[in-house]
């Protein structure tokens, strides 16, 4: 295998790189010095990556001749509402940053939205980098600027657009994932292909099941061409004000009430539901006569096929969830997608032909998901 790969994402005076590759934790230090003026850094992670990584990036930073310092939170959601935050921001300005002091978010999905927002209001706004060690934040939630918190009305509606500076994706992390991790984040690799990229997608049914199981050249394949989708996208339509950035949420509307419902813990992890939401996604394109019947079939064949669940009755491992469409539905109206009362969803005509629909009658949607919870 070749050296390490780079997607460059082009924004005006922000502009920054993804790099893709193994053994980049522990060059984390020689990568970041650039983005590191003042010398001092102090990372974010959680505690069941510290034990793994913690001291290997502190290491990476010495060599560098750069000072590391290291909060560890606790893992999971809950470090993302706001009295966790608060407790962050406290640990930090005990340590006494400066505006020259650079944020690293260390971790996941939770791990990297906390240390952005963080760094969007230290001191009035810090700089940051990522260096994610899951799938799913390597390919989606650390390349952007969507940084937040969650309350109690909801996933992230609390946050900020915070480009970081750098974002180290070590494809090695991946090899401490555990497979349900590794699959929830396959669930968003698979979102690029059935957003605009059919030609991806089919690569994915081809070569996905060997990139899950550890083929190298295709983890870095799959991360790098996600990146490059969402890259293009974020140049694009940083902010999301207009529909082109709308369209990374495939799947998100159904996949966030769903989680919700759920109460955001460990029954359901975020990749899983938006894999579940993009197969509800295009089963109701599919009612409304947008989208061939067996290209909805086809994108819930492979992430069926792969390990995700796409049936309600196998969110959490049992069927004892008494799931109810209304509530359901208001959990949609809550979502920061939805415009003047009326509901966002991202639809498609096909595999790689998605689009922003807001006008989804509320009866297909309350037959589609009765009949979602009867199946």
């Amino acid at each position: 295998m070749s050296g390490p790969a780079t997607v460059r994402v082009d924004l005006a005076g922000r502009a920054y790189d993804i790099v893709i590759g193994p053994g980049l934790i522990d060059r984390a230090g020689e990568l970041a010095r650039p983005a590191i003026a003042g010398g001092r850094a102090v990372a974010i992670t959680d505690s069941q990556v510290a034990p793994l990584y913690g001291e290997r990036l502190k290491a990476s930073f010495a060599r560098a001749g750069l000072a590391l310092d290291l909060i560890t939170v606790p893992a999971g959601e809950a470090s993302k509402e706001f009295g966790a935050f608060a407790r962050l921001m406290n640990d930090l300005l005990d340590r006494r940053p400066d505006r020259r002091t650079v944020l690293v978010a260390l971790g996941g999905g939770v791990v990297g939205d906390l240390t952005g927002f963080a760094a969007s209001v230290l001191l009035r706004g810090v700089d940051f980098i990522q260096v994610p060690t899951t799938l799913l934040a390597q390919v989606d939630s650390s390349v952007g600027g969507k940084t937040g918190i969650n309350t109690r009305h909801g996933k992230n509606l609390v946050g900020a657009f915070h480009q970081p500076r750098l974002v180290l994706a070590d494809t090695d992390a991946l090899a401490t994932l555990p497979p349900r991790e590794l699959l929830a984040g396959y669930a968003e690799v698979v979102k690029y292909g059935l957003i605009d990229d059919p030609a991806f997608f089919d690569w994915l049914e081809a070569k996905g099941a060997a990139a899950l199981a550890g083929d190298a050249d295709g983890r870095v394949r799959m991360i790098e061409t996600s990146c490059r989708a969402k890259a293009r996208i974020v140049a694009a339509d940083e902010r999301e004000t207009g529909d082109l950035r709308a369209l990374l949420n495939l799947g998100h509307t159904f996949g966030h009430a769903l989680e919700a419902e759920t109460g955001f813990g460990p029954e359901l992890l975020h990749g899983e539901g938006v894999a579940a939401g993009m197969g509800l996604a295009f089963d109701l394109s599919a009612r409304l006569g947008l989208c061939p019947a067996a290209d909805a079939a086809r994108a819930r064949r492979h992430l069926a096929a792969v390990g995700l669940p796409m049936r309600l009755r196998a969110i959490g491992g049992d069927n004892s969830r008494a799931w109810n469409a209304a509530r359901l539905i208001d959990h949609m109206r809550g979502d920061k997608k939805a415009v003047a009362g009326k509901l966002t969803f991202i639809l498609a005509r096909g595999i790689g032909r998605a689009f922003v629909s807001r006008e989804v009658p509320e009866d297909a949607l309350t037959a589609l998901l009765n009949e979602a919870i009867a199946a």
